[in-house]
């Protein structure tokens, strides 16, 4: 089966359904990575912070499959934010990887406590992306106010904005406005994974009636129907897994279609609780975290 790709708004091509490896131990993510690229996923989201760069570049040097084959995407963390800290960074995590080149380079968190850090982190990406070392670049969790201040103050639009996006916390204007500059919207938990055991949620998506219901129509599990929603409304889609099992489910979502109307009852959903932090939250002094040199 193969993935459809969404065009960054640099002409490169990404697959839209990725795997996602954040909270994968690292000796675990080999393992979870070469299973999801055997169903068929060509396109695996890590990040510095996460500490498994490195099982992700095995799996996919094991996997016998060509480097052009898999897009793969990390992030830079906090701590590497400033122009020659965040290029060294990308050398921290090419050599992890063990590529010459990453596809799609991210900062992790906009850091409004330390803006001029996350511009000098930035325009590292685009230094990078000038010197043909990456092929695309974006941001992470940047809301409204965050993309107002920075935008005015770069030369190249991110490729990809990714933020928390399921069911119960849509983001629409969000989501609107990454439209409108020509930033794709990346769903992370985008089967709302971060609702699951949060206190304050009184349900899960996964239980959620209204999921369920498409769910049955279509003889699919209610994953399988939120992941489709995120691809049929445009987004790229990063669900994770270290199951077999649901790595497979997950990726089964291209022989159905969601109507109009059941796009619109999940859209309906929306409760507008974050279940992440909120990222103005995310400070130095409070989230600090070395990035190891290998």
């Amino acid at each position: 089966m193969t993935v459809p790709t969404i065009t960054l708004n640099n002409g490169v091509a990404m697959p839209a359904l990725g795997f996602g490896v954040f909270q994968t131990p690292p000796a675990d993510t080999r393992i979870a990575v070469a299973e999801a690229l055997r169903v068929g996923y060509r396109h695996v989201d890590t990040a510095a912070a996460y500490g498994n760069e490195r099982g992700v570049g095995e799996a996919i040097q094991a996997s016998g499959l060509a480097r052009s084959e898999v897009f793969i995407e990390t992030k830079i963390w906090i701590n590497d934010y400033g122009y020659d800290e965040t290029l060294h960074s990308f050398t921290k995590s090419a050599g992890k990887l063990g590529v010459e080149q990453i596809d799609l380079l991210i900062l992790h968190q906009p850091l409004p406590s330390a803006f001029e850090r996350t511009l000098g982190a930035y325009r590292a990406l685009e230094t990078l992306l000038g010197d043909g070392k990456v092929r695309a670049i974006g941001i992470s969790n940047f809301m409204p106010e965050h993309l107002e201040r920075f935008l005015p103050e770069i030369e190249i639009v991110p490729a990809v904005n990714q933020i928390e996006v399921h069911p119960y916390f849509r983001q629409p204007e969000l989501q609107a406005l990454n439209k409108k500059h020509g930033i794709l919207t990346q769903a992370w938990a985008p089967i709302g994974g971060i609702t699951f055991y949060r206190p304050g949620f009184s349900k899960s998506t996964l239980e959620d009636p209204t999921i369920l219901d498409i769910a049955a129509v279509h003889g699919k599990s209610a994953a399988q129907v939120m992941i489709r929603w995120g691809v049929q409304e445009g987004r790229s889609v990063i669900p994770k897994s270290v199951e077999p099992a649901r790595i497979a489910e997950n990726f089964d979502v291209f022989d159905f279609t969601l109507a109009a109307g059941q796009l619109a009852a999940i859209d309906a959903l929306n409760t507008n609780e974050r279940g992440g932090p909120v990222p103005d939250n995310i400070t130095l002094e409070a989230f600090s975290r070395e990035i190891p040199e290998a």
